[in-house]
């Protein structure tokens, strides 16, 4: 057991990277949310139309998250050695609402580079673990020198009222601290900052110690890393995109502030004084002249003009589709930088056939398989934590070489999905596979599996000559002179 200064010392480093972390996630998250900070190409631009663009933003960078997340849904985990998926380990899932919650993680890791999940053991239920994705800027994982995947120690961070929490993970055991936060501090001990603001260990009462032994033997926190480097960070799906956003939001303001001054034809008076009106006193004698309202003459549309040389001009309206022709080539080089389909961006399609659309969304389909393989790796190691927390070291062990299933990345017309399932399962290929391919889960199989069982049972010869019909071999068609 280490000592509570070595836990409040690994506690203040994890708690520096934490931060250090957390301004780049904030930034990245509020891009996701289309809160932009718009970017200004000259000072006097923004000098005169700075406080009319507040706030506008054209946000791409939520489509390029979003659009591989829709694709990653796991529908079951297989322990090496079964045939089938372990439906208890699908239980805990599900009862901790995992099939939505894991939307949020994998959202969160494509935006701030990471996200975390971190397993526990219920005091109350031994059989169900608790499971949660955390966010980011709450969690951080250190590692073994050398690995990516033996984690030293883990924290969780986060604020509730005036105090902030910490809870420090380790293999062995379990710390948890507590602090004032900064005002706070200042407002109650202004001779001791500094003291006040350390960690100091929470106290639990007698019915749980602190620190708390770690059954599991392992550090609970683990991190989902979102496009893993080998020796840098993991990347953002949308860090790429911010630069040409902005650049998007400025050509957008710029088009704006034509489309108000220049959208329409211009008339000018060319040669001809601007009309006045007298000044008249009391006596209503003329004492001077001042120059009309040319606004009330705008607004009534009427106006006259004097002088031997005064003629009307016309000023043409401007041509905003240069704008729109370079904001269109943004959103492509976007498209392109990102693998996002064209048509999930610019929202235009030009009847596209089947084979058309599945070329188009290639790139989208192969970046949602990535994901699926290091998401994929992460969660087999949860699962391998709630086993551990259930009090099964054999199954833990062989969930490290099992298999998570995920729902199918890529769009397909139903009528050729079950065309091309058919004729495999023709040529010999068993219906569970045929099933799995189908999007069934794990689950929806084994029910379908047991309804097939009730069918046969209870019409024993329409199961047969069912099989038959499906299994039997399709007659040759009539020759050339039409004999069979």
């Amino acid at each position: 057991m280490v000592s509570i200064d070595r836990a409040r010392q690994l506690v203040t480093l994890l708690e520096a990277e934490l931060m250090n972390r957390s301004g780049e996630a904030d930034r990245l998250n509020a891009y996701y949310r289309g809160e932009h900070q718009l970017r200004f190409a000259s000072p006097e631009f923004r000098e005169y139309f700075g406080s009319r663009y507040r706030g506008f933003s054209d946000n791409w960078t939520q489509v390029v998250a979003d659009s591989p997340v829709e694709r990653l849904t796991p529908i079951g985990i297989k322990v090496a050695g079964d045939d089938r998926a372990d439906r208890d380990l699908w239980r805990v899932w599900q009862v901790n609402g995992l099939d939505a919650d894991c939307q949020l993680g994998f959202l969160g890791a494509g935006i701030a580079r990471r996200s975390f999940v971190l397993v526990w053991g219920d005091p109350d239920d031994d059989d169900t673990p608790e499971v949660t994705f955390e966010d980011a800027r709450e969690c951080v994982v250190a590692y073994e020198p050398g690995s990516r995947r033996r984690r030293r120690a883990g924290l969780k961070r986060w604020q509730d009222g005036y105090h902030e929490y910490a809870t420090l993970y380790l293999p062995t055991e379990t710390w948890k601290f507590r602090r004032p936060l900064l005002r706070q501090a200042k407002s109650l001990n202004l001779a001791g900052v500094d003291e006040a603001l350390e960690w100091q260990p929470r106290d639990m009462g007698a019915t749980e110690p602190n620190p708390q032994p770690n059954p599991m033997g392992l550090v609970p926190l683990v991190e989902l890393p979102n496009r893993p480097m080998l020796s840098d960070d993991p990347l953002s799906d949308v860090s790429g995109t911010v630069a040409m956003q902005d650049a998007i939001n400025l050509l957008w303001a710029h088009l704006f502030t034509a489309s108000d001054y220049a959208s329409l034809p211009q008339r000018v008076v060319l040669g001809a004084e601007v009309p006045k009106t007298p000044i008249l006193d009391d006596r209503g004698q003329v004492i001077g002249e001042k120059p009309i309202d040319l606004a009330r003459f705008t607004k009534d549309r009427v106006m006259w003009i004097e002088g031997e040389q005064a003629k009307i001009a016309e000023w043409s309206a401007a041509d905003l589709s240069a704008f729109t022709k370079v904001i269109e080539v943004a959103v492509g080089h976007i498209a392109a930088q990102t693998r996002t389909p064209q048509h999930y961006l610019i929202g235009r399609m030009a009847n596209l056939s089947g084979d058309a659309l599945i070329a188009a969304e290639t790139g989208l389909v192969k970046r949602t398989e990535e994901k699926q393989m290091w998401f994929g790796q992460a969660l087999r190691e949860v699962f391998r934590l709630i086993a551990l927390a259930q009090g099964d070291e054999a199954k833990a062990r062989a969930i490290t070489a099992g298999k998570l299933f995920w729902a199918d990345a890529e769009s397909r017309s139903h009528a050729q999905l079950a065309d091309a399932l058919m004729k495999l399962h023709s040529m010999g290929f068993p219906f569970e596979w045929i099933a799995a391919r189908y999007g069934l889960t794990p689950t929806e199989i084994t029910d379908v599996l047991a309804m097939k069982e009730r069918e046969a049972a209870a019409d024993p010869f329409g199961a047969l000559a069912d099989q038959f019909t499906r299994t039997a071999p399709v007659p040759p068609g009539p020759d050339e002179d039409g004999e069979g």
